[in-house]
């Protein structure tokens, strides 16, 4: 015979919930934390919080042993893939989207034979018709990757615009990767020598099916006012009044596209700036260079305009160079603002409008 108690076989009703509910507030207001973390997680969120909550409890632990099968993986949402329907703003096609200064060592062949392996900050950039959500910012990186380890070259790097071209299903695409180049250079008169470091930027663009190879330098240097060097020395002339004529540090961004089989090294660029201004800042310096650089600068005194011509006179002379653009910022020591001029040479980087910002970028920090 089966014996039942009715305390036993009552089902219980809310008052006894609620009760139990007190019993283990009351109990967790004299419990050591220790002992409520080890509570179920079920009962956790009761003596913790006034209301009960109907999210589920959740492990806090990370899950080194998870693996991702091929189906769970399948399951994840890809809203920056998604329909035409999710589209914000403009159902407007986006001339670049991408990601930008993605670093990671490249390395590059120089005039001389050798290898150089240089941190590269890159930016990679694809078009995207009015009817897609977005891109896949990640696949732009793998693609870089997979072309990463290879020396160095045009070849390369338009490779790796194919790449992503592809995964991406896009029709125009650019890849600017910018660097800083070291060149031994020699001091002026004491036999010394040290590395000058020049900020190189390399493009590669892709627009209605034509592509352009683009070299972008910085080449630094000092600048004297011709006007002030005539009145310091009329002021010694005519009166016995010691002066000093302004100079200042300046910048000068040369942009070149590419053209030709000829391959033109990044040395062969800047020393074709420095033979057309030799005033370049100096690296290692005793007394009898810096004399010679006060002698070097006396000699080739120039105006912003002057900078501008001198560099556009051998850029448009040489046949591996096509279209360019000479961007120049002589930051007076005389004036509170830069004396700044651009010139430039075909459609590629002709331009009616400018970046306000753009002179404030040629600055050189030391």
């Amino acid at each position: 015979m089966n014996m039942h108690t009715p305390d036993i076989d009552r089902k219980p009703g809310r008052g006894d919930a609620e009760a139990a509910l007190a019993v283990l507030r009351e109990w967790a207001q004299g419990a050591a934390s220790e002992e409520i973390e080890t509570l179920d997680p079920a009962l956790r969120q009761f003596v913790r919080d006034a209301e009960p909550s109907d999210y589920p409890a959740l492990r806090r632990e990370y899950p080194e042993d998870f693996v991702v099968e091929p189906a769970y993986k399948d399951s994840l949402p890809d809203l920056q893939n998604g329909p035409a329907s999710l589209i914000k703003g403009a159902n407007r096609a986006i001339q670049h989207v991408g990601i930008s200064n993605f670093r990671l060592p490249i390395q590059y062949h120089t005039r001389d034979n050798g290898d150089l392996t240089l941190e590269t900050s890159v930016t990679g950039t694809v078009s995207l018709e009015a009817d897609k959500k977005g891109i896949n910012m990640s696949r732009i990186m793998r693609s870089f990757y997979a072309h990463a380890e290879k020396t160095f070259s045009f070849e390369v790097i338009e490779a790796a615009l194919d790449d992503y071209k592809t995964d991406l299903e896009s029709f125009d695409a650019r890849i600017n990767m910018r660097f800083s180049f070291p060149m031994k250079v020699q001091s002026l008169r004491s036999g010394l020598s040290g590395y000058q470091y020049y900020d190189i930027a390399l493009e590669l663009v892709e627009t209605a099916g034509v592509r352009r190879k683009i070299v972008h330098l910085d080449f630094v240097y000092s600048s004297t006012c011709p006007c002030s060097l005539e009145l310091s020395e009329h002021a010694r002339r005519e009166r016995g009044q010691l002066a000093t004529p302004h100079s200042q540090r300046s910048v000068a961004r040369i942009s070149v596209e590419l053209v030709g089989p000829t391959c033109l090294w990044f040395e062969d660029l800047i020393e074709m700036c420095r033979a057309q201004v030799p005033t370049e800042t100096q690296v290692m310096v005793k007394r009898e260079d810096e004399q010679a650089f006060a002698e070097l600068n006396a000699a080739n005194p120039i105006f912003v305009e002057d900078a501008a011509r001198l560099f556009a006179e051998a850029l448009e002379d040489d046949p591996r160079i096509g279209d360019f653009r000479v961007l120049a910022s002589h930051q007076e020591s005389l004036h509170s603002h830069d004396a700044v001029s651009v010139l430039t040479e075909g459609d590629t980087f002709a331009a009616d409008s400018l970046d306000p910002r753009l002179f404030a970028s040629l600055f050189h920090v030391g």
